[in-house]
């Protein structure tokens, strides 16, 4: 018999996923993998960029789990941790507005700027301090070294990629035209390149100034999506690293869904805000 499975389908600036809140409704984690799978499918299923469970935690006030459209399992999630924040302070999970939410990466900090009747306009995630070594991301090499404007060889070709850990792995390449970057072509190249053994989410940007990127992304197990609040992180620190950007000023991360704000703190902590919404609820079968 089909297990009916209530959902949200939500989305942080054009990247959605399907939301299954687990306080009311237990899922078996041996059908995890292949529900993401199947509710991403935008022919047979619900259609998103993956899957995201918001749970109980024993670390933090809430956890969050996020399963991308090939079925793997991610790390951490920038815009699904606005969303999930949206979710359980409009949903009545929570009275606070400043709380914690654990990741595979790591717990984060969140505060939900409500507005009108209690809806959640904003959301600041506070990412916490990105993580440069190898060791880190993980990336093959020295695994205390740094990678900072570092060349690679795809197919003959050289590129040039500084890499940042925001609790998932990021190899970041500056170009002349975020818009015009082979994203289809090059991201899937990078992202299953042997230094990354665990694979990696790709960043083409390009800069408008000092305080603005444009941003392209190819994600790890989604492929292109218009939005990622981690990149959009770690696309930050790049650009700070490269002395492109000054550490401490907010910046705009102009996406394909819309923008982020990113500041990388004089402390070390990197603040991101931006909005989440609501597209649908409805029920799943899942057989």
């Amino acid at each position: 018999m089909p297990q009916a499975i209530k959902f949200t389908k939500m989305h942080g600036l054009g990247n959605n996923y399907v939301f299954v809140d687990l306080f009311g409704q237990p899922l078996r984690e041996e059908i995890l993998s292949d529900l993401a799978v199947r509710v991403s499918d935008v022919n047979t299923g619900i259609g998103s960029d993956g899957l995201i469970l918001i749970g109980p935690s024993e670390r933090a006030d809430f956890r969050m789990r996020v399963f991308n459209a090939d079925g793997s399992e991610a790390k951490n999630c920038g815009n699904g941790l606005r969303c999930v924040a949206k979710y359980v302070v409009e949903r009545g999970r929570t009275s606070k507005r400043r709380f914690t939410i654990e990741t595979l990466g790591g717990v984060v900090r969140v505060d939900a700027h409500a507005g009108a009747a209690g809806r959640v306009e904003q959301v600041t995630v506070d990412m916490g301090e990105p993580r440069l070594r190898k060791r880190d991301l993980p990336m093959l090499g020295d695994p205390d070294s740094e990678t900072v404007d570092e060349a690679v060889d795809i197919d003959g070709e050289t590129h040039r990629m500084t890499c940042v850990s925001m609790g998932n792995p990021h190899a970041v390449l500056i170009v002349p035209d975020a818009a015009a970057a082979p994203v289809a072509e090059l991201g899937p190249r990078i992202e299953r390149l042997p230094v990354f053994p665990e694979r990696v989410n790709v960043e083409f940007i390009s800069f408008r100034g000092d305080a603005e990127i444009d941003f392209r992304v190819w994600e790890r197990g989604s492929g292109i999506t218009r939005a990622c609040g981690t990149g959009a992180c770690a696309a930050v620190v790049a650009g700070v690293l490269n002395g492109r950007l000054e550490r401490g000023r907010p910046v705009t991360v102009h996406l394909e869904g819309g923008d982020l704000v990113i500041t990388w703190a004089e402390d070390g902590r990197v603040l991101m805000t931006g909005p989440a919404e609501i597209t649908c609820d409805g029920v799943y079968y899942y057989q």
